[in-house]
């Protein structure tokens, strides 16, 4: 990995990064990630992405997958999924520093039509691979290309299709190829998890998600688990403990109230859950995250 694209990171990300060391940016989908400690551990919902690490280790786990990588390598995302990741390695002296760019299923159907024919592989979710050096040097470009705010919103479109090119090229190609396909499993699987994105917080009659992914109910429950290794059930209530959990952390909100706001209406019972998943009961973890912040 270059040490321009270290460097090209570690300035921007230091500059915009936000207190969990992600720096958003003007290009859409594209985040850095610039971190000097190990971290604990993170639960998100992750769209199908890319990310190149040049500096540090991580770790990440979905389902029944696991992956460690570093310096040099690429996780690839391959569905919308729950995930818990971890900063393994990173100090003052030599952060951990990341890439990440979310997959445009849009853009990878129309450049796989113009390219090659190659055979899809959708048996994973998380792949690993070295980073191929075209698409190292197109993320450069990518980050250089904030310090020009007036070529951003111009030349943003080309190098983010470029970066897709290189990526269904490369050693990811087979495993990205089939979110090109409207109806491969994984693409069917989406719709529905973006209606649970959207309305988890609502009560969602399951034969609505298996008919937006045009599946019946036992096909719909058989590849939904595939894909995500969760129940739509347990995946609606991972996403509604994610949600509760930041807005506490960020809103400041009492458990009571983040426990409403997501659909619970038994406290109790989402105070147990989120114990269960997150380790510790919420009012404890949001006390201890603001003894932390006060005082780092």
């Amino acid at each position: 990995m270059s040490q321009a694209l270290r460097d090209a990171i570690d300035r921007y990300a230091k500059a915009h990064a936000d207190a969990a060391g992600i720096a958003d940016t003007p290009v859409a989908g594209m985040h850095l990630v610039r971190a000097t400690s190990a971290g604990e551990l993170r639960h998100a919902v992750d769209h199908p992405l890319i990310c190149l690490v040049v500096q540090g280790a991580k770790h990440v786990t979905t389902g029944r997958q696991s992956l460690a990588f570093g310096a040099g390598d690429s996780m690839l995302l391959t569905a919308d999924a729950l995930t818990v990741s971890q900063i393994a390695r990173a100090s003052p002296e030599a952060p951990y520093l990341s890439f990440a760019l979310h997959l445009d299923t849009a853009v990878i159907a129309d450049l796989s039509a113009q390219m090659e024919a190659v055979a899809a592989n959708e048996g994973a979710t998380l792949w690993l691979q070295p980073t191929d050096a075209e698409a190292a040097d197109t993320a450069l470009r990518l980050v250089n290309l904030l310090s020009r705010p007036a070529a951003v919103q111009v030349l943003q479109a080309q190098l983010v299709r470029e970066m897709h090119y290189w990526l269904l090229a490369g050693r990811h190609g087979p495993a990205i190829r089939h979110l090109g396909h409207r109806d491969s499993r994984s693409q069917r699987i989406a719709r529905a998890v973006e209606i649970l994105r959207r309305d988890y917080a609502s009560p969602l009659p399951v034969a609505r998600l298996a008919a937006a992914a045009g599946m019946s109910l036992s096909t719909f429950h058989q590849h939904f688990r595939a894909v995500t290794s969760l129940s739509p059930l347990q995946f609606q209530k991972r996403l509604r403990l994610i949600e509760a959990r930041r807005l506490m952390l960020a809103k400041d909100l009492k458990p009571s109230v983040a426990a409403h706001a997501v659909g619970y209406e038994s406290v109790p019972q989402f105070t147990r859950e989120y114990r269960r998943q997150f380790g510790e009961p919420p009012a404890r973890e949001t006390h201890r995250a603001k003894r932390a912040s006060m005082e780092g």
